[in-house]
């Protein structure tokens, strides 16, 4: 048999036969057989899932890849990574097993405790193969976890920061957070419709069941935060379920982001025995929506049943003062009528002495005003004898006044018309010189005589004594010959005309 591995030659020494390499197969089936040999118990192993490939279908292997890390003494971290197997037959029986005791199926990050078992292949090197899986070693691994996110909240103060938040008397405007094609949903709608109270009730659709689950209700959350004014609290509801649903409702950020909320968080979960770390940081947890829903329902009536009591202490207490406010009206309104009376008889005994007094005061007061009238009215005739005189006696020193004023103006306006006169007889014989200079001078033609005239339309004037027309004076009755009418007229002025040489003078047209 060949050697497991070559040596070297050791110094000084000859080798009496060549190396023989070994055939690659050869080699993996000794490692093969030492480990058969040398691992060929099962050991319990704890690692932590870095990949799973479940089954597509029925009678499918699982295969996962598990790794262990740790810090050393040295403060070094060490790491260690295997493939393993648990062929279908044997995870048929393990997977419900587990499911069944932790509540939680095989995923990826969960910490197990296998049975296995070193297998080696000269093909696909070294496997473990899975025997058997201690759900408890996992059930106390989520204990923990769940038991230190529980402390880190409380570190925070965040599991009674809800708690503090005061919610309102009664509570009707709600934001909803759950799947609108969730059972428990639905539930919670009916039990606040058969309610006689009116709900408003706003939905933000999220995933409630799932690795996806902690991050969609942040979100619903997010969504609901800016619009915090519009509801009186936010519910959280879902409908049963398996127990690995319940998982996601104790992740440390969906509890965190639960417990700092502004406004208070009712839970409705839909477990029974159970309490998820979201319960324990919201402001109330109850059990199934249909439970929140009655918790809603019955706080209102409450509210309306104190609403009632009150309305029946306030009807009371004002029947009991409207019978005291009676009572005192009434004896008020005696006292009011009698005393009524006896002013009216007061002021009717007064009004009987003002009577009588006033029938004897008025006569008295006549006879009174009759001597101050008799006295003003001698005394208003001698006044106006001396207002007249005195008024007399000033409008003849004002007519002297005037009639002297009157001829001093009379005087003067007489002069000056004079000088006007005067001015203007000078103008006008001025005038009439240069006219008749100007006239002198000119050739102009014959003046046509009076028949030629009329028949072109002019008027020729007749007299009735033989004197001419020069000798005409205002007031003389004379005739204007017209082409087709005579008529009489009065001279009122004459105003004189200059005609040219050697031309008959015209008289002035009347004025009829």
């Amino acid at each position: 048999m060949p050697p497991l591995f070559n040596r070297r030659p050791e110094p000084g020494l000859t080798t009496a036969l060549p190396l023989v390499p070994l055939p690659l197969a050869e080699l993996l089936v000794r490692v093969r057989q030492t480990v058969e040999t040398r691992f060929a118990e099962s050991y319990w192993v704890v690692a932590e899932i870095a990949d799973l490939t479940l089954p597509r279908h029925d009678g499918g292997h699982c295969y996962l890849v598990l790794t262990d890390q740790h810090v050393t003494g040295r403060g070094a971290q060490l790491k260690a990574q295997a493939r393993a197997t648990i062929w279908s037959q044997r995870f048929q029986q393990l997977a419900p097993a587990f499911l069944e005791h932790t509540g939680q199926e095989l995923c990826l990050g969960l910490k197990v405790m296998l049975r296995v078992q070193v297998k080696f292949h000269e093909q696909y090197g070294l496997s473990l193969d899975v025997l058997t899986i201690d759900p408890s070693y996992t059930v106390g691994d989520l204990a923990r976890q769940r038991l230190e996110t529980v402390r880190k909240l409380e570190a925070k103060g965040l599991l009674e920061r809800q708690k503090q938040l005061p919610l309102p008397l009664g509570p009707q405007r709600l934001a909803v957070i759950s799947s609108p094609t969730a059972a428990g949903f639905q539930d919670f709608v009916q039990q606040l419709g058969e309610s006689p109270y009116d709900f408003a009730v706003t939905l933000y659709p999220a995933t409630m069941q799932g690795t996806e689950s902690p991050a969609s209700i942040l979100a619903a959350l997010d969504a609901i935060r800016p619009r915090r004014a519009d509801f009186d609290a936010v519910v959280i509801i879902r409908g049963g379920g398996a127990k690995t649903d319940l998982l996601a409702f104790d992740d440390y950020g969906l509890a965190a982001g639960v417990g700092s909320f502004p406004l208070p968080v009712l839970t409705g979960i839909g477990h029974e025995r159970d309490e998820a770390v979201l319960d324990l940081a919201a402001h109330l947890a109850l059990k199934t929506p249909t439970a929140v829903a009655a918790f809603l329902a019955e706080r209102l009536a409450r509210l309306d049943a104190v609403f009632s009591g009150y309305a029946d202490q306030i009807r009371g207490l004002a029947a009991r003062q409207l019978d005291a406010a009676h009572d005192l009206l009434t004896q008020a309104g005696r006292y009011v009528h009698r005393a009524a009376q006896a002013q009216l008889h007061e002021h009717r005994a007064g009004l009987h002495q003002r009577m009588r007094a006033a029938a004897t005061v008025p006569r008295q007061q006549l006879q009174q005003q009759h001597r101050q009238l008799s006295r003003h009215r001698h005394g208003l005739h001698r006044a106006a004898r001396r207002a007249l005189g005195q008024q007399q006696q000033q409008l003849r020193t004002f007519g002297r006044t005037l009639a002297q004023r009157f001829r001093r103006l009379h005087r003067r306006r007489r002069e000056q018309l004079l000088r006007s006169r005067y001015q203007v007889q000078l103008a006008a014989e001025r005038l009439l010189h240069r006219a008749q200079l100007r006239l002198a001078q000119l050739n102009v033609a014959p003046f046509p005589d009076a028949p030629t005239l009329a028949r072109h339309g002019y008027v020729q004037l007749i007299t009735d004594h033989q004197q001419p027309e020069a000798a005409l004076q205002p007031g003389d009755e004379v005739r204007l010959l017209l082409p087709h009418l005579t008529l009489a007229a009065q001279i009122v002025d004459r105003t004189p005309h200059l005609a040219p040489p050697g031309a008959s003078p015209a008289s002035s047209a009347p004025t009829p």
